[in-house]
C-alpha cells in the first residue's frame, strides 16, 4: 500500500482523544508482523489506549526515531463538507480528520515499512506512535518514561507534526491547571456575611491576564516565535447558582505556554504565590474554611534544538530545504523525548493552519515530499552513522 491508501485506512479509525486507539494500533502491529517485526505496547492505566514502539534493524545501538501521535481532535460542532472519517480526495487535497495532524506522517512511515524491512540497516529506525497527545502529550509522557529506562534508546528523533516539511527546532512548553475557589454562601443582600468565590476567582483571572504584559516588560521575548513571549490564557470559568446568592464555589482552567528559555515553574509560582499569599488570607479572614486548590491538568516541556546539532545536520541531509520553519507556539512530544537525551527536530507533512479545523486536509505534494524524505532515510540508514 502507498501512503495515500494507508492514510485512508488510518482516517477511518475514530481516534478522537480520550477514545480508544487500539484498533489503529492493531492495524499497525499487523503490518509490522507481516514483515517479521516485533513491537511493544506501553498502555494507559485502563488499557483502553496504547503507545506502540518498534525497532527495525540492529537493537544494540541508538539510531533514529520516527514519532507521531495517533489521536485526533473532535469534530463535534464543526461544519464538514464530507464525512471526516472517510478520506475525500480532491485535485491535490486529501480531506479527513487527522489527515495533516498527524496521520499523514504515520501513513508515510508505514508506506516505507517494506523498504525499511528489506534493507540491511546499520542504523536502526524506531517507530514511536503515541495516544492522547492532543490533551497534553499524555501517552508520550508514559512512553518517554519507559524509554528512559532502556539501556539503549534512540539518539535522534524526527517528530512528524505538520510543518510543511520544514525543520522546526523550537516549540513552547505548556502547563495547565484547574483552580477551585471555595468560599461561603449567603443571601446577596448581606454580602458581608459570605465569601464570594466568583469575585476572588475573577481577581486571580485578572492577575493571570496581566502576566502577559509583565513578561514582555521584563524583555522575556524571542522573535523567532510568531507570538514572541510566554503566554497566559484562561479558557473557561464556572461558578454561582443565582444572582441573589453569594457563590460558595467557582472554578476555572488556565494554561501557560512558555518559551523554552523561560522557567515554567517560576512563572507558575508567581500565580500560585498571588493566590496563596494575597487572596487566600483575605478569604480566610472572612471565613476560615475558605480555600484555593490547584489541580494540574497537563504539563510538558518546550523544545530548543541548536541549529548546529546532530539531528539538524542529519535531517537536512535527507530533507534538503532552503529555510528552517519558524519556531511554533503549539506543543509536541519532542520536548519530552529531548529531556531523556533524544535529540529532536519537528518535521512533517501538511500545514498546522489546517489542523483542528473542519475540512482538514493534507496535499498530495506534501505526502510525496515526506515519502522522499523517508526513502532518503532508508538509504542513509544502510550505513552505520557516527551517532548510532
Amino acid at each position: 500500500m502507498n501512503s495515500i491508501q494507508i492514510l485512508e485506512r488510518l482516517i477511518a479509525f475514530d481516534t478522537t482523544s480520550t477514545k480508544s486507539n487500539l484498533e489503529l494500533i492493531d492495524f499497525v502491529r499487523n503490518l509490522l508482523d507481516d514483515h517479521g517485526i516485533g513491537s511493544r505496547l506501553v498502555e494507559s492505566d485502563d488499557r483502553s489506549r496504547a503507545n506502540l514502539y518498534a525497532t527495525l534493524g540492529p537493537d544494540d545501538r541508538g539510531g533514529v526515531m520516527l514519532s507521531g501521535h495517533t489521536d485526533v481532535v473532535p469534530t463535534a460542532g464543526q461544519d464538514w463538507q464530507s464525512d471526516p472519517y472517510r478520506l475525500e480526495a480532491g485535485d491535490d487535497r486529501l480531506y479527513g480528520r487527522g489527515s495533516c495532524d498527524m496521520k499523514g506522517f504515520i501513513a508515510c512511515v508505514l508506506a516505507a515499512l517494506p523498504r525499511m524491512a528489506e534493507a540491511p540497516l546499520e542504523t536502526p529506525l524506531h517507530f514511536a506512535f503515541s495516544y492522547d497527545e492532543e490533551i497534553g502529550c499524555v501517552g508520550a509522557r508514559r512512553l518517554a518514561d519507559a524509554l528512559a529506562g532502556f539501556e539503549i534508546r534512540p539518539k535522534l528523533g524526527i517528530i512528524g507534526e505538520p510543518t510543511s516539511m520544514q525543520m522546526v527546532t523550537g516549540h513552547k512548553g505548556k502547563l495547565s491547571y484547574r483552580v477551585t475557589f471555595t468560599g461561603l454562601s449567603c443571601h446577596s443582600a448581606y454580602i458581608t456575611s459570605g465569601v464570594n468565590a466568583v469575585e476572588y476567582a475573577a481577581e486571580l483571572v485578572a492577575f493571570i491576564r496581566g502576566m502577559n504584559r509583565r513578561v514582555q516588560e521584563r524583555n522575556q521575548v524571542d522573535a523567532s516565535y510568531s507570538v514572541p513571549h510566554s503566554t497566559f490564557h484562561v479558557g473557561n470559568i464556572r461558578g454561582g447558582t443565582a444572582l441573589n446568592i453569594v457563590p460558595s464555589e467557582c472554578s476555572f482552567e488556565f494554561e501557560i505556554r512558555n518559551l523554552p528559555q523561560d522557567d515554567l515553574d517560576a512563572l507558575a509560582h508567581e500565580i500560585r504565590h498571588y493566590a496563596d499569599e494575597v487572596l487566600l488570607p483575605d478569604m480566610q479572614a472572612r471565613h476560615p474554611d475558605s480555600g484555593i486548590r490547584f489541580d494540574e491538568i497537563s504539563h510538558y516541556p518546550g523544545l530548543h534544538t541548536p541549529r548546529d546539532s546532530t539531528v539538524i545536520g542529519y535531517t537536512r541531509a535527507i530533507n534538503p530545504v532552503d529555510e528552517f520553519g519558524d519556531n511554533v507556539s503549539f506543543g509536541t512530544e519532542a520536548g519530552l523525548f529531548d529531556d531523556i537525551g533524544i535529540n529532536c527536530v519537528v518535521c512533517g507533512p501538511g500545514s498546522i493552519e489546517q489542523a483542528h479545523r473542519p475540512d482538514e486536509f493534507v496535499s498530495r505534494e506534501q505526502l510525496a515530499h515526506c515519502d522522499r524524505l523517508l526513502e532518503n532515510l532508508v538509504h542513509r540508514a544502510r550505513e552505520r552513522s557516527e551517532f548510532a
